[in-house]
């Protein structure tokens, strides 16, 4: 538990900050299985974007949902919906997560898809 309580500690201050910026945020969830990526509003309310392994159109021609590979598509995916939705500058929320791995890949995924952060 201590693990988790940690991370959601990192993730709050990072979310103070992603707060002051007053831009779209792109929060990212991982879990042993899947990935989820959300684009928020400025003030969280509202989601405007969402992609995750467990959708059919990203799970096709994937292996599995909890490699890089998979991330990679997630990143490709939310930045294909921000654009459609009008969104090209976002704040990377990691959600407390070290920058490497899955979310590295998803952050750089989303990059080449277009997305400025």
């Amino acid at each position: 538990m201590k693990k988790k309580i940690a991370r959601l500690r990192r993730a709050k201050s990072t979310r103070a900050h992603i707060r002051n910026l007053n831009v779209p945020r792109l929060s990212v969830l991982r879990t042993g299985q899947h990935l989820y990526a959300q684009l928020f509003t400025a003030d969280g309310a509202q989601v405007l974007a969402s992609a995750s392994t467990t959708q059919a159109d990203v799970k096709d021609g994937l292996k599995s949902g909890k490699n890089s590979e998979a991330a990679a598509k997630v990143g490709r995916v939310i930045a294909e919906r921000a654009r459609a939705a009008g969104i090209e500058k976002v704040a990377f929320d990691r959600s407390g997560y070290r920058y490497h791995g899955r979310i590295k890949a998803l952050a750089d995924a989303a990059r080449e898809g277009g997305l400025q952060f």
